[in-house]
């Protein structure tokens, strides 16, 4: 049986190679996980003598196929606990990550696919994450880009938005960014700041925040619109 921290690790390079490619330098999963790099190395090769990653010397690290299968399973317990918490319990999109991160260890298979089966087996989390199906299949390539990234004029719509700062979920929700919402990027100062609008009117942004946002074109047509009724906007 794996420990928690184990299971937080394979989770933790999962996101890096989505975001990065493999395989994933030791000092990239250290400043990720906020730990250091005798850590991080002292952990690999406990989860290679388990099979569950493959390093290469200078390189770094790279999920196998069985440790692929359990951080997905892993990210798929998170994600269905932070729409389960948001949907039926009432909890704000800005708490469900601590919540969400401390019970995706210890749920039984029974007990997801009960919650699975009360949310109607949804696609996104309340922050726009895509939740990976019960084959445990990796979603599909993440096709969207940071906000910062798009040009002036350009229209898009908010696929999902970082959650594991409470202040930014917060800022994000009374500018009235999130999930499903159409923008236009207005400005991009040389300042640091970018501008954009929706139906509410204008809000500036800064660039640190702006990274933390994904979105993609209005013209996409695998836009997932997550239920953000409990997310407070202006």
């Amino acid at each position: 049986m794996l420990s928690d921290v184990m299971e937080d690790y394979l989770k933790g390079i999962y996101e890096l190679q989505r975001e990065h490619g493999a395989p994933v330098k030791t000092s990239l999963i250290a400043e990720s996980l906020d730990v250091t790099a005798p850590t991080v190395t002292s952990m690999m090769e406990k989860l290679e003598d388990r099979g569950l990653v493959a390093r290469e010397k200078y390189k770094g690290v790279e999920l196998t196929d069985e440790g692929e299968t359990v951080a997905v399973e892993i990210i798929r317990h998170h994600r269905l606990l932070e729409a389960f918490l948001v949907d039926h319990l009432d909890y704000e999109w800005t708490e469900v990550h601590e919540e969400a991160d401390v019970l995706e260890h210890h749920i039984s298979e029974e007990f997801e696919q009960r919650i699975a089966e009360r949310l109607g087996d949804p696609a996104v989390d309340p922050h726009g994450d895509p939740i990976p199906e019960a084959s445990l299949e990796p979603p599909a390539a993440d096709e969207t880009r940071p906000l910062a990234d798009f040009a002036v004029g350009d229209r898009v719509v908010v696929a999902r938005v970082r959650d594991r700062n409470e202040d930014e979920l917060e800022y994000l929700a009374e500018a009235g960014i999130v999930p499903g919402r159409q923008l236009v990027i207005e400005e991009k100062a040389p300042i640091g700041m970018l501008t954009v609008s929706h139906e509410a009117g204008q809000q500036n942004l800064p660039d640190g925040v702006a990274e933390t946002i994904r979105a993609k074109p209005t013209d996409s047509d695998t836009d997932e619109r997550p239920d953000n009724r409990h997310v407070t906007e202006s």
